[in-house]
């Protein structure tokens, strides 16, 4: 007989997973920081806590996460069961139908409060839950589409913030390519990792379509790029700043991310892979922290 607490446990658990929650939560902590340091850079932090029309965005973009990553696991399952066999036992404690209707009202929901705030807003959130499912449901198995959409569905609540601020500069701009080059070399990286179940499951990704030399070739072009772009914006204002500091140790990250993407061990691959994603959550500290000293 099954125990009822640990069923309801792994039930609570494997719906988490399927959500993405723990992914959700970082997004959150970005925005909230990218918004008021980076995109608000004039408001007191009285008048942005009490801003709740911000909070309001923020919150439908969360929705709009864990509705997005449920989607997405739901036309992922086979694959999933390959490469994340862990996570899909947990999430099969759950009947697949409970995870879309909270599909649904996670959406829904999102837009009646987006709808609420205005409608611009509305249909800034249709347009986005729209491509995430679309994503999912076609995008993702398309060469080199898949990555792009992917790394844009992850920016695009940061550009809408940026437009609601109307912040336009060379700096924002800059850091915008930067956080796209870094988040495409971690999409592509997770392919290498994937190639087989891909193969099966008709998922057209790099590494499949152009082999693994080439691949590595057009990662390590992307590397570069990510270089330049990192030495354009210390240029700018010099290692004065933290966040200035963190692009300048990047520098030497992006070295030693090319060591182990040319390794041939399929581990590295997954270092590397870790090692990017904790480098990008490194550099929100440092926009936090940057930030604090700049305005406090």
């Amino acid at each position: 007989m099954k125990n009822p607490i640990l069923y309801r446990i792994s039930q609570l658990i494997g719906f988490l997973l399927g959500a993405r929650v723990f992914v959700a939560l970082l997004l959150t902590f970005a925005l909230y920081v990218s918004t008021f340091f980076l995109f608000n850079q004039e408001e007191s932090l009285r008048n942005f806590v009490f801003d709740f029309k911000v909070h309001g965005i923020i919150f439908c973009t969360v929705l709009s996460i864990f509705a997005g990553g449920i989607i997405n696991q739901f036309y992922d399952r086979e694959k999933d069961q390959l490469t994340k066999p862990f996570r899909t036992r947990l999430q099969n404690f759950l009947k697949q139908k409970y995870f879309l209707y909270a599909y649904l009202t996670l959406n829904l929901f999102s837009l009646g409060i987006a709808y609420f705030i205005s409608t611009r807003v509305f249909v800034f959130f249709l347009i986005y839950q729209f491509f995430m499912w679309f994503y999912s449901h076609k995008l993702s198995k398309i060469l080199i589409i898949n990555n792009l959409t992917f790394v844009g569905l992850t920016l695009y609540p940061f550009f809408g913030m940026m437009v609601y601020y109307h912040t336009f500069s060379v700096n924002v701009f800059l850091m915008a390519v930067f956080l796209f080059l870094i988040l495409l070399i971690i999409d592509i990286t997770k392919d290498f990792l994937t190639k087989n179940a891909d193969k099966i499951f008709g998922y057209v990704t790099i590494p499949n379509y152009f082999g693994n030399s080439l691949a590595k070739k057009i990662v390590v072009f992307f590397f570069i790029i990510l270089m330049l772009v990192s030495m354009l914006l210390i240029n700018k204002t010099g290692i004065h700043t933290i966040l200035n500091l963190y692009f300048a140790i990047g520098l030497f990250v992006t070295i030693f991310g090319i060591y182990l993407l040319l390794n041939a061990a399929k581990k590295t691959h997954f270092y590397l892979l870790n090692i990017l994603r904790m480098w990008v959550f490194v550099g929100i500290i440092a926009m936090l922290l940057d930030g604090i000293i700049k305005k406090f």
